[in-house]
């Protein structure tokens, strides 16, 4: 066998395939040249994950309870038995960050998977229909967006009651109209397709036309909008807890922590605002900076470039 007809028959083979590679091992080089190409948006994957895993083995990080206070150490600084100090009441400030970012990961992340999939749905049914269910369902939408979000927050949760729950309905209802009119143009422009027009011409329903045709197609824009979603949602709970209107104390939540001691007690005890300031900042940052790599992967025209 000839040199050329070897490079003729290895040019089409994936590389992971010459060098004999497996498919479990391809994946992670995948991953690793992502990396590469998106540094920040590994990053802040990095920076999710490892908020992620400190909310789910909080009762393992804690050396204390969060709500537990030790009055003769109150206001102590960072040290060896309390990693970031103690707040007013003695309370471990690490433990408490650490509880807390259970409460923020959980109210931010349930509220945009809600919100974002109701919006989506509402959204794809308002522009697959057009005409008069097109119009109505905007002029709802419309409603809800009149007021801005915090006072729409505020209104939600004053009425229903302070609790975590509640943040996470108020915080659904306010995501819900953005969500669904990006989605709602993207199905405008997708349902205008040659394949679309094809289903309806061989009998496709509305709800296959959606499920089979529009869905996938407009998935990209959902996971990107959830995605960047989600750090507003726990900024806006972080909102909800300085005001007094998020998790009732003394459960711990890093909005409350910079409500509560973080501002009676900052020029004494600066640490007190620093560390759940730092945590709220961080997490929302690399939510936003993860939304930004996604936009970039799966949109068709900035991958090109």
């Amino acid at each position: 066998m000839t040199t050329d007809s070897l490079r003729e028959g290895t040019a089409a083979v994936p590389a992971g395939e010459l060098l004999g590679l497996p498919r479990s091992m391809r994946a992670p080089r995948r991953l690793l040249r992502m990396a590469r190409r998106k540094p920040l948006g590994a990053v802040s994957a990095v920076i999710i994950a490892v908020m992620v895993l400190t909310a789910a083995a909080a009762p393992l990080l804690a050396p204390y309870d969060p709500t537990e206070t030790h009055p003769r150490d109150k206001l102590q600084g960072p040290s060896t038995e309390y990693r970031l100090g103690t707040d007013d009441v003695g309370r471990d400030v690490f433990s408490r960050i650490v509880w807390g970012a259970r409460t923020s990961l959980f109210a931010g992340v349930t509220a945009t998977v809600f919100g974002t999939l109701l919006g989506s749905l509402i959204g794809m049914i308002s522009g697959y229909a057009g005409g008069w269910a097109d119009m109505v369902i905007q002029r709802i939408m419309d409603s809800l967006q009149v007021l801005p979000l915090i006072v729409l927050l505020l209104v939600v949760v004053v009425a229903l009651g302070p609790s975590l729950w509640n943040i996470v309905w108020a915080l659904s209802i306010g995501i819900l109209p953005s969500s669904g009119r990006v989605v709602r143009g993207a199905t405008l422009a997708v349902k205008t397709e040659a394949y679309v027009e094809s289903a309806r011409v061989v009998g496709a329903g509305p709800l296959r036309t959606l499920i089979r045709y529009i869905l996938p197609n407009v998935s990209a824009q959902i996971i990107v909008m959830a995605s960047v979603t989600i750090g507003g949602a726990i900024l806006a709970e972080a909102s909800l807890s300085f005001l007094g209107l998020g998790v009732p104390p003394p459960n711990p939540s890093w909005g409350g922590m910079l409500a509560a001691s973080g501002r009676r007690y900052f020029e004494r005890a600066p640490t007190l605002a620093i560390f759940p300031g730092a945590a709220i900042t961080l997490t929302v940052l690399a939510f936003n900076l993860l939304g930004d790599t996604l936009r970039d992967l799966l949109d068709p025209r900035l991958r090109s470039r």
